[in-house]
């Protein structure tokens, strides 16, 4: 993550959901140090989701595991993008969604943040290629990701800053 443009702050998970088809997780941290809604949050193995509410010293992420959640995400060998998102079925894997019939996909393959959003930066960890097929129309792949955070199990996140972030929505409102 590039110091100019990003910064971090560390904060603990208090609370954390991941049974219901909307899972959200509290964090220790709030609007008292600068947190802010669209931040995005992150463990040391990837992203886990979002800042969608705040308060003075806590803040509520839609967790990546919350049928609600949309990223921007791509395969980081060919750069073909898509959309993350979550079914609900497994609490360990998560879509990508809408990636052309043309991409070269291989199991095994290591998903990352797109970089195409003011929340997340480029090539931020989310999972692998657990398997994949072609939708109905047979033009665009659904590829199942096995996240690399163990989603039951967090503690320690990052809540992170774009600080160009203003200036940015200022060019295109629509943050996607």
């Amino acid at each position: 993550i590039t110091e100019e443009k990003f910064r971090l702050t560390p904060a603990l998970v208090n609370k954390n959901s991941y049974r219901y088809l909307d899972n959200y997780i509290t964090i220790d941290k709030g609007e008292h140090v600068g947190i802010k809604e669209d931040f995005g949050v992150i463990s040391a193995k990837g992203i886990v989701g979002i800042v969608d509410k705040t308060s003075a010293k806590y803040a509520r992420v839609l967790s990546i595991l919350n049928t609600k959640s949309k990223i921007n995400a791509k395969l980081k060998q060919t750069n073909h993008f898509g959309t993350l998102g979550w079914d609900g079925v497994h609490h360990n894997i998560v879509q990508l969604n809408d990636v052309q019939d043309l991409a070269a996909i291989s199991v095994g393959d290591t998903i990352v943040t797109s970089g195409f959003s003011y929340t997340f930066p480029e090539n931020i960890p989310i999972g692998a290629v657990e398997s994949y097929q072609l939708n109905d129309t047979k033009d665009l792949y659904i590829i199942n990701v096995r996240l690399f955070n163990d989603m039951t199990n967090l503690r320690h996140v990052h809540v992170i800053n774009n600080l160009d972030f203003k200036e940015l929505q200022t060019l295109n409102p629509i943050n996607e």
